[in-house]
C-alpha cells in the first residue's frame, strides 16, 4: 500500500513538474511612459529595441505566469472584449483586447484603435506603462 501511495505522490509532482508552458500573450511595445509622483515621461520605442521589451503571458497548469517579469503568478480575467491578468504580488497588469473583438474595441478610442494591449509595471512608487501591437 505504502508503494501505491509512494508511485501515485511521485506521478503527481512529476507531472505538475514538467507540464508544458503555452504562450497565451505575446506582445511588442512601441510606447513607454514612466510615471513618478513629479515627473511623467513618454517615449517611442524604437523597433530594435522594442524586442528586449516584450510582453509575454504563459500558462502552465491552469496556472498564469508574467513570463517577461521574472514568472511573476498572474490572476486571469476577462470581460468584455479584454483580458486583464493581474500580478498577485501586486507588481502590475498586463490588459489585452481580445482578437475577435479587436473592431468592436476600436471604436471605443484611437488608442484601442492603435494598440493592442497596455503593461503596467510598478516600480516603488513610480511606474511604467508600455503600449504595443499583439506579437
Amino acid at each position: 500500500m505504502k508503494g501505491l501511495l509512494a508511485l501515485a505522490i511521485l506521478t503527481l509532482l512529476s507531472t505538475q513538474a514538467f507540464a508544458q508552458a503555452r504562450t497565451v500573450f505575446s506582445g511588442i511595445p512601441s510606447v513607454k511612459i514612466s510615471e513618478g509622483g513629479l515627473e511623467r515621461l513618454p517615449e517611442t520605442i524604437e523597433r530594435n529595441k522594442a524586442v528586449n521589451l516584450a510582453c509575454v503571458i504563459s500558462e502552465i497548469g491552469g496556472q498564469y505566469y508574467w513570463a517577461s517579469r521574472e514568472n511573476k503568478q498572474m490572476l486571469r480575467n476577462e470581460g468584455g472584449a479584454f483580458v486583464t491578468y493581474v500580478a498577485l504580488d501586486g507588481a502590475g497588469y498586463v490588459r489585452t483586447i481580445l482578437p475577435s473583438l479587436k473592431a468592436a474595441a476600436s471604436l471605443m478610442s484611437p488608442t484601442e484603435e492603435r494598440f493592442d494591449y497596455v503593461e503596467h509595471v510598478v516600480l516603488g512608487l513610480r511606474s511604467v506603462t508600455y503600449y504595443g501591437a499583439r506579437k
